[in-house]
């Protein structure tokens, strides 16, 4: 069986559902859970469900350590933490508006202090694919570290994919630097929001060409309308998505990777890998919180 090795952040999710508009100055009834999560997390707990071999690099506080270990080897994931004496782990407040939407407010907490030490080279043996969340690029120790073993990654000839994971962030370091630090990679999963924002390109099917100059494939997920698989010729294959009830968006494109990656990573076809990331996108959105119900 193929092996997938993801990297990405591990945070505590704090997820805040209220019963209407949030009053300024004021209280508002609300239904308040705490779970873990974090993009790579979730990638890499979804990987698991689907009976993907899958290997997860991160790093979490030092008293959590112990914690995180047995809850990703309980949902089949091999853990490859390592602990923070100097940061908590990484905390993400989400607050679901009525129609299923969020907003974050992060704090990366041990997650900024990954680096080349914690991803080794034999982090890569056994593996077929090495997928990288966008938040790894974010902050220059991560970013360090993560170019150097996708480096390695290359000269070996394993995969590689790429999952933007944030407009504001991506906002805040530059497309170009961005694109710089990624281009080259074999697949970008990306959505219509993050496709614009890297190449200022508002339909996607320019998305598609463009961005398929600089990476191998291209995804992009396109929420209710299904999503889209091409490269620089343009998109080869488009889906719709089912219609749902959704509750939380939360981690439905982290889903919808790890539906696609597993069903690629068994041989599957395009158009089934495609349409498992949208059945996988799909049922995260109906339960709340970014990893399996």
């Amino acid at each position: 069986m193929s092996r997938i090795l993801v990297v990405g952040d591990v945070m505590t999710d704090i997820i805040a559902v209220p019963e209407g508009p949030i009053v300024k100055g004021s209280d508002r009834r609300a239904r308040v859970r705490s779970r873990p999560g974090g993009s790579g997390a979730n990638q890499a707990v979804w990987l698991g469900a689907m009976g993907a071999d899958v290997r997860f690099a991160a790093r979490v506080g030092a008293d959590d350590l112990e914690y995180y270990e047995g809850f990703f080897r309980q949902r089949h994931v091999s853990p490859a933490l390592i602990g923070d004496a100097e940061q908590a782990s990484g905390a993400l407040v989400t607050i679901v508006d009525p129609d299923g939407e969020r907003s974050f407010l992060t704090d990366r907490g041990a997650n900024l202090n990954l680096c080349s030490a914690d991803l080794t080279v034999d982090l890569l043996e056994g593996i077929s694919m090495v997928m990288v969340s966008g938040y790894s690029f974010f902050a220059p120790k991560p970013r360090l570290a993560v170019r150097a073993l996708l480096a390695e990654a290359k000269a070996r000839g394993i995969a590689v994919a790429i999952d933007p994971a944030s407009v504001g962030f991506l906002e805040e370091v530059g497309a170009a630097n961005f694109l710089e630090w990624t281009e080259g990679a074999d697949w970008l999963f990306a959505n219509e929001s993050e496709a614009e924002t890297l190449c200022a390109e508002a339909e996607f099917e320019a998305q598609m060409s463009a961005l398929g100059q600089r990476f191998g494939n291209v995804v992009i997920k396109r929420g209710r309308y299904g999503a889209a698989l091409g490269g620089k010729d343009g998109v080869r294959l488009s889906l719709p998505a089912p219609i749902v009830t959704v509750l939380d968006s939360t981690g439905a494109g982290d889903a919808f990777a790890a539906g696609f990656i597993a069903a690629h990573l068994a041989g599957q076809a395009e158009e089934a890998a495609l349409g498992a990331g949208i059945a996988a996108g799909a049922k995260a959105v109906q339960s709340i919180g970014g990893q399996p119900a």
